[in-house]
């Protein structure tokens, strides 16, 4: 009996023991994968990158004047508003070298390459600054486009940007066999051209507003960009570069750790001071939308809204009761990134009156321009009642005719019988005549004769006809046909 009840339990612990291994052995498959997957360190040549990044440092000769040229194509991009001349520039444009100079130059302890890499970017921008505040001063076209504008804030999105663009660009860089696609793809995603350009329209054009936007859009994407290459070349292990002398190689290492530091710092405040401000905009647009555009009883007729006061600023057409302003700002307060703000809601009843009897204005001015119309309109259709009267008098005139019976017909038509004893019939009418200018009446004999006579004889007897029946009708012109 004790073996039957054995038999079973030793079965059950066999299949546990074979799903724990199976289980261990496919966590072990997909640890693999993935580290096969994302490691980068195999494809990976640090010398060669360290020397790549070397090599991008200096700014002379033909990198000089590459970027002036990227500058002004740029700068032509942002004054007409194109992106694809601003992408174009970007391509072109050698701003990145230094960059990644600075951040592999602290990651390894390159104190050489971190100084010529700081003079490089300093000339570097000098001069891209330079270049376009002269484009933008001599340019006619001064309107501050869309693409300008939107190199003058930095949001949230330019920071993850900056940070990202850092990675991919470094990774990029550290394979063996460099990836021109992808550095490219950096070069336009980080954007580090067009706020310089911006910065040369704000000197230009005497906007400093514009012009520290900008500049402070440039740094935040040049740090990161700095501070995305330390990262990566100390995980990677990049080689630390070696002094004879211990105490230089101690003080080099503690320099390149203040320096790292001090990197980090401002990029850290920036990215969270960024976030704060990104997310009070979001919230602000979410209370327009939500709670004053989507009550019918409010007439919003401008707003203010500042970030760095912490104020928002509502005007609105008409009186507000205080129970509104009172639900507005405890509405506000549930929106977590507004909850420091202070709300300023201005009603005006006046404002709303004032509108209300200019709207009544307008309409009585249009309801009597209309009546106005209406009764030109009217008095042109009488005039043309009273022209289609007289035409249609004048008509009647020129087709009136005389009823056969007031003329002496009869008797003269028995007398032409007489006289001339071979007509058949006699015709009588007055017929319409025109020479295209004026319309006649004229009065027509139509005879119709018994037997039919040469040309010469029918001209007579019509002529002698046309003579006795001229007379005495005593008409002034009369036909014969």
């Amino acid at each position: 009996m004790e073996e039957n009840t054995n038999q079973p339990t030793s079965n059950q612990e066999e299949v546990s023991g074979s799903v724990k291994r199976d289980a261990k052995g496919l966590f072990t498959s997909i640890n693999k994968f993935l580290r096969e997957l994302l490691n980068i360190s195999i494809d990976t040549d640090k010398n060669q990158t360290i020397e790549d990044v070397k090599n991008d440092i200096p700014f002379k000769g033909h990198t000089a004047w590459i970027l002036i040229f990227s500058v002004f194509v740029a700068s032509i991009g942002l004054n007409v508003s194109s992106t694809a001349v601003v992408i174009g520039a970007m391509l072109i444009s050698p701003l990145m070298g230094p960059i990644v100079g600075v951040g592999l130059s602290i990651a390894i302890n390159d104190i050489d390459t971190l100084k010529r890499s700081l003079v490089n970017l300093g000339v570097m921008v000098g001069l891209s600054v330079l270049a376009a505040t002269l484009y933008f001063w001599l340019s006619p076209l001064t309107e501050l486009t869309p693409e300008l504008e939107s190199r003058t804030a930095p949001t949230i999105l330019d920071v993850l940007v900056a940070i990202f663009g850092g990675l991919a660009l470094i990774v990029a860089k550290s394979k063996k066999g460099t990836m021109p696609n992808a550095i490219a793809g950096v070069a336009i995603a980080t954007a580090l051209m067009p706020p310089l350009c911006t910065v040369g329209y704000g000197l230009a054009e005497g906007g400093p507003k514009y012009a520290l936007g900008a500049l402070y859009l440039f740094s935040i994407n040049a740090i990161f960009i700095a501070l995305a290459t330390f990262i990566v070349a100390k995980l990677l292990r990049f080689p630390m570069l070696r002094y004879a002398n211990s105490a230089k190689r101690k003080r080099t290492a503690q320099l390149a750790s203040l320096l790292a530091i001090l990197v980090m710092i401002p990029a850290s405040r920036t990215f969270y001071v960024t976030l704060l401000e990104s997310n009070a905009e979001h919230d602000y647009k979410l209370f327009l939308e939500n709670d004053i555009n989507s009550n019918e009883n409010l007439y919003l007729r401008k707003d203010f809204y500042n970030y760095n006061d912490k104020t928002i600023k509502l005007y609105f057409d008409g009186e507000i009761p205080d129970a509104i302003v009172s639900d507005l700002k405890n509405e506000i307060k549930e929106y977590d990134a507004l909850g420091d703000f202070e709300l300023v809601i201005n009603g005006n009843k006046a404002r709303g009156l004032d509108q209300v009897s200019k709207a009544y204005d307008r309409s009585i001015v249009e309801l009597n321009r209309i009546e106005k119309e209406n009764d030109k309109l009217l008095d042109e259709i009488e005039a043309l009642k009273i022209q289609i009267a007289g035409l249609e008098t004048s008509l009647r005139e020129a087709n009136k005719v005389v009823p056969v019976e007031i003329l002496p017909y009869f008797n003269i038509s028995k007398d032409a019988k007489i006289r001339f004893p071979d007509l058949e019939t006699l015709g009588y009418g007055e017929v319409l005549q025109s020479n295209f200018l004026k319309i006649d009446t004229v009065q027509v004999i139509f005879p119709k004769w018994k037997f039919q006579v040469s040309d010469s004889l029918n001209t007579v007897r019509v002529n002698r006809l046309q003579e006795w029946i001229t007379k005495e009708l005593k008409a002034d012109t009369l036909y014969v046909k």
